[in-house]
């Protein structure tokens, strides 16, 4: 377990499915970092069964210390222990649960794994140019800019540019130092 000020990561488990299927199917929620396309129960068990398997991922529930309430996901996927990268991808659950400081906290704690636990050199990620919230977060952890895809995405009728962040383990390590 990853604990943090105001939350912890917990692995995955099938209890966690329900609260994670109705968040999937949301369509306002899912809209924020990826096209809607909704979800059978099946195929949501199904992904489940498939990522218990993978040894290219690493996903974690973002749950509230005091309450242990589930508030959203995030995962370390396409790792690649060759060349020791990442990807980042985190969502916070709903609304009322954004705007708490939980999103940037579980960043965090997925960096600390990512480079300590795991030992890679850099993570990566991919946000909509739309998403201004969650650029702030990822800017707050240390990650930079690096590159923009011009109309990278098609979400809800319209194409949106995609921003490409990066953070590399010097930096973070760096950052680790200064803040304490």
């Amino acid at each position: 377990m990853l604990k943090g000020k105001d939350v912890y990561l917990a692995p995955l488990t099938a209890a966690d499915l329900q609260q994670m299927f109705d968040w999937i199917n949301d369509r306002e929620q899912v809209l924020f970092n990826a096209a809607y396309k909704p979800t059978s129960e099946a195929r949501h068990q199904e992904w489940f069964k498939s990522v218990q398997n993978r040894n290219d991922m690493v996903i974690f529930t973002v749950r509230q210390v005091e309450t242990n309430a589930l508030v959203g996901s995030c995962q370390l996927r396409n790792l690649n222990f060759v060349h020791r990268i990442g990807e980042l991808q985190i969502r916070i659950g709903s609304v009322e649960q954004r705007g708490h400081g939980y999103g940037t906290q579980a960043v965090n704690l997925v960096l600390q794994h990512a480079f300590k636990d795991l030992n890679l050199q850099r993570v990566y990620l991919h946000v909509f140019a739309t998403n201004a919230r969650a650029i702030r977060v990822y800017e707050k952890a240390g990650f930079v800019r690096e590159g923009l895809l011009r109309r990278g995405a098609y979400i809800d009728g319209n194409y949106v540019d995609v921003v490409v962040m990066g953070i590399l383990k010097e930096e973070y390590l760096h950052r680790a130092e200064t803040a304490s």
